[in-house]
């Protein structure tokens, strides 16, 4: 199977050797600061400083023998693929645009129709539109509501996609298959139609089982997805990851004989800014060891679902304990070492968790990527023995999302 479809992730520190992102672009200031809580940002970035930071990272990652894979690329190969995906595509973009006018959805429609040339569409689609940027509809095609409102000509109308900056969070890779997320927000829950195109027509991937449907009612982000081993997950019960959502995804792995999932830790964590998923709380850097938060882990809800005595059905264990207690029992080993964001110092914990001093990625086993930023638990993890692949962070880090956030992927060896 995984051969066919060109996916293979069994872990969170097997030596990684193909991996998606994005390289930002006008998407990410295609804006004005007034308009931030409509992209759903607070960042005004400097955006060739973060292309340069961006840049260094991918070649980190290549010197390391990983294959950087674009979104913008393969949502492109995707569309040529198939004559009749950007048909599908631009009826789904715009259901799911967040325009309530019929009039200013043609609109809409009719300016990303008449590009031609294949990425160009797909980057618009990415930047966004103003109002200025596509004709107005007739007077006699608007509706009163349309009549009576009045829009700035720069008032974003297709929302620019400034979360595109993290593919962790719109999917998951689990063993030779995928999970297309339905968002917490509504402005980001269209990139997700990006990945969706990509695994239903891209060649290398159209064969990979989706386990997790993004038009499901509930929703998860895969931020708070972990891959422990090849038939253990876990997954955060957060903020941005609802109950109903593990539910459905549980049901729908133990009952695929494609799945190799036997086991899912629900892991409940706090609902805070910073703690907005399971891998801002923790990340593996080695085989027995752990980056975490301190002071939020020593005692945790958590619950174990597993495949029920029906084969339908369900069994749900709640568990009492520490992480290192889950850990353990989760990855049967007989001890796990949790490395503390600043060495456990809670003033510098507190800054350098706000920068995801414990969001890291591991390219193999003892080597991770860390934020040039976060020195205090750089230090801590290079006396550790961890292997430091720093990242300049000046202006990424401003997104609220680390070296994982900013990665998914695609293929790890075994260990």
């Amino acid at each position: 199977m995984k051969d066919m479809v060109g996916l293979n992730v069994h872990s969170e520190i097997g030596p990684l050797r193909k991996v998606l992102v994005h390289r930002m672009g006008k998407e990410a200031v295609n804006f004005r600061v007034e308009d931030f809580p409509t992209v759903f940002t607070h960042a005004g970035f400097w955006l060739k400083r973060a292309q340069e930071e961006q840049d260094v990272f991918f070649e980190l990652l290549r010197n390391e023998g990983v294959e950087t894979l674009f979104v913008e690329d393969l949502a492109v190969e995707a569309l040529d693929a198939e004559p009749l995906a950007r048909s599908e595509f631009l009826d789904q973009a715009l259901e799911e645009s967040g325009i309530l006018s019929p009039a200013w959805r043609r609109a809409v429609r009719d300016k990303l129709e008449s590009i031609k040339d294949t990425r160009e569409f797909v980057r618009t689609f990415m930047y966004g539109l103003h109002y200025a940027d596509v004709e107005a509809p007739a007077r006699s095609e608007m509706s009163l509501e349309d009549l009576e409102s009045v829009h700035d000509p720069y008032e974003p109308l297709l929302i620019p996609l400034v979360g595109l900056q993290f593919p962790r969070d719109p999917l998951a890779v689990v063993g030779a298959g995928t999970l297309l997320h339905h968002m917490c927000s509504m402005q980001r829950n269209r990139e997700v139609i990006l990945y969706e195109t990509i695994f239903k027509y891209h060649p290398l991937y159209r064969a990979a089982p989706i386990w997790y449907d993004h038009e499901a009612s509930r929703h998860i982000e895969g931020g708070d997805v972990l891959n422990l081993d090849a038939h253990t997950l876990a997954i955060g019960l957060s903020e941005r990851t609802e109950a109903g959502a593990i539910d459905l995804l549980a049901q729908r792995m133990f009952q695929d004989e494609r799945s190799e999932i036997t086991s899912i830790y629900a892991i409940k964590i706090p609902h805070a800014y910073a703690l907005m998923h399971l891998d801002t709380v923790f990340t593996q850097v080695d085989v027995d060891t752990f980056t975490v938060y301190p002071g939020i882990y020593k005692t945790l809800e958590v619950y174990r679902l597993t495949r029920g005595a029906q084969p339908d059905s369900v069994k749900i264990s709640h568990l009492g304990g520490s992480l290192e207690d889950i850990l353990k029992q989760a990855l049967h080993l007989d001890a796990v070492r949790l490395i503390e964001v600043a060495g456990g110092d809670p003033i510098e914990a507190s800054r350098e968790q706000w920068n995801d001093g414990s969001n890291t990625l591991a390219v193999a086993p003892g080597v991770a990527c860390v934020y040039e930023r976060n020195e205090v638990t750089n230090e801590v993890l290079d006396k550790a023995g961890i292997r430091l692949l720093v990242v300049p962070s000046e202006e990424l880090s401003m997104g609220r999302g680390g070296p994982r956030c900013m990665t998914m992927p695609f293929w790890r060896d075994e260990l």
